[in-house]
Order: C-alpha cells, then sequence, then structure tokens
C-alpha cells in the first residue's frame, strides 16, 4: 500500500510540474524545438531543472537500496546502435509535430480535448505495436 501511494504522490507532483512548466502546452514545446524559427528557449530551464538533480540523484543512489521496492536499474549499457537511433528519431518526430511526449501526454487528458485524447490513443497504438515492428525489423536484419 505504501509502494502505490508514493507512486500516486510521485505521479502527481510529476504532472503538477509538467503542467507548471508549460511542457503540456504543445505550442510552447514547439516553439521550444524551433530552433530556426521563433525560438522559446523557457524549457531549456525547466529540463535542466530536471536534468541537474536526477544526475544528483543517480550519483547518490550508488549502493543504496529504494525505499520501498527492489532494487535501482543497473546503468544501461552506453551502446549507440540502430534501435536506439531508430527509438530517439521517432520519438523526436512526433514529439516535434504533436508537441507531447508520453508524460505531458497522460498529464493533459483532463483538458486536452479531443485532440489529446486522440494523440493518447495513437501512443498507445504505436507501443503495442512497436514490440511487433522491432521483430520483424530484427528478422530482416539482425541488431548489433
Amino acid at each position: 500500500m505504501t509502494r502505490i501511494l508514493l507512486a500516486l504522490i510521485a505521479g502527481g507532483l510529476f504532472g503538477a510540474g509538467l503542467f507548471i512548466s508549460g511542457k503540456t502546452d504543445t505550442t510552447k514545446v514547439q516553439g521550444w524545438l524551433d530552433v530556426f524559427g521563433n525560438w522559446d528557449p523557457t524549457l531549456a530551464f525547466v529540463m535542466g531543472g530536471a536534468i541537474l538533480p536526477m544526475a544528483v540523484a543517480w550519483l547518490l543512489t550508488n549502493g543504496r537500496k529504494p525505499i520501498v521496492g527492489g532494487e535501482f536499474p543497473t546503468p544501461p549499457e552506453p551502446k549507440l546502435g540502430r534501435n536506439l537511433v531508430l527509438g530517439s528519431v521517432l520519438f523526436g518526430v512526433g514529439w516535434g509535430l504533436a508537441g507531447l511526449c508520453p508524460g505531458p501526454a497522460v498529464a493533459s487528458l483532463s483538458y486536452g480535448g479531443t485532440s489529446g485524447w486522440v494523440f493518447f490513443a495513437a501512443m498507445v497504438a504505436g507501443m503495442a505495436l512497436a514490440p511487433l515492428a522491432r521483430a520483424q525489423l530484427d528478422s530482416a536484419v539482425p541488431a548489433e
């Protein structure tokens, strides 16, 4: 029960932070990505405000255990491969076109109107189809 309560609190804080920072506003996000046009640099402070404390938190987890749950995940292999590049490109294209990524998409469901739900449905469909597409791709050309 404690784990569920902590997850609820963390998720609520995360969603509130996305809303307050403007990351659920698609025009603000697209303005951040439009570096050659009418660029809006304010989300850089949001990202810096998230990345810096998280980097410190990861450094402090070494040799510790989570309050609830099993173990902290091991750091991923720092290998640049086809799956990472393809996934990053697809994520970036989707983020640039729609102005939303998964976290802000879920946070904006309560006020995003029909377009928010359409995006969410497409996102869930993409997540469901991704393993099938990856299996197809891996069978055609094995990843290194």
